[in-house]
């Protein structure tokens, strides 16, 4: 398994961020890091994506630092040019997952499906994000699905949140969560950076309690 991936995996939890305003980018950094959680998924849902990654790749280099939310090959080398370590993207995008293999960048498409778990294992994936988890079935149609999957290591996103965080990590597939609840706009927009660290004392203490 890529590094990167490793990392994530042994920090249990990915934040996903959606910032709308750059200059929040080195304050939601600092937050997280003081939380224990040093790593970040960085979407690109707004123009700030590019910035925001930059300004954070800079100033805090050894964070496990990503992009999601990514839709085209474009936006990936739009990322990494930025300082983007790895690529998040919701569905499973034939282009960008090649992109990303061949220029060595570790990539997590999103599956939902038999058909597309087989796909990624096709490209020679180890890990794939299970998206939308919630809406899709959960924890249990996620041990359904992957059951004929053995090789293959899931970071659910979708849904998920301190109520049912340790719920998906004690599940021995699982290599991550992926979760906005201890990041969220509102929070982010009105400064609230320290009840943001609080969220994520809090997501890490409850991690720090699974076992596989």
């Amino acid at each position: 398994m890529d590094k990167i991936l490793e990392e994530i995996g042994a920090i249990g939890i990915v934040p996903v961020i959606v910032l709308e305003k750059k200059e929040n980018a080195l304050a939601l950094a600092s937050a997280l890091i003081e939380g224990g959680l040093p790593v970040a998924e960085v979407t690109f849902r707004t123009k700030a994506a590019r910035e925001s990654i930059s300004i954070i790749s800079k100033s805090f280099p050894d964070m496990v630092l990503g992009a999601g939310t990514v839709l085209s090959v474009e936006q990936v080398k739009v990322a990494a040019d930025a300082g983007a370590k790895y690529i998040v993207s919701p569905g499973l995008n034939s282009k960008v997952v090649e992109y990303c293999i061949t220029n060595k960048i570790p990539v997590t498409p999103g599956v939902a499906t038999p058909t597309e778990i087989e796909r990624a294992l096709e490209y020679g994936l180890e890990v794939v994000k299970y998206f939308p988890a919630e809406p899709l079935g959960g924890i249990n149609y996620l041990k359904a699905i992957s059951a004929p999957y053995g090789n293959l290591s899931f970071i659910p996103t979708g849904g998920i949140d301190v109520t049912n965080l340790l719920t998906y990590l004690k599940f021995s597939r699982v290599l991550a969560c992926g979760g906005s609840w201890m990041v969220k706009s509102d929070l982010i927009l009105a400064g609230k950076f320290e009840e943001i660290k609080i969220l994520t004392l809090e997501a890490v203490k409850i991690s720090k309690m699974r076992v596989v």
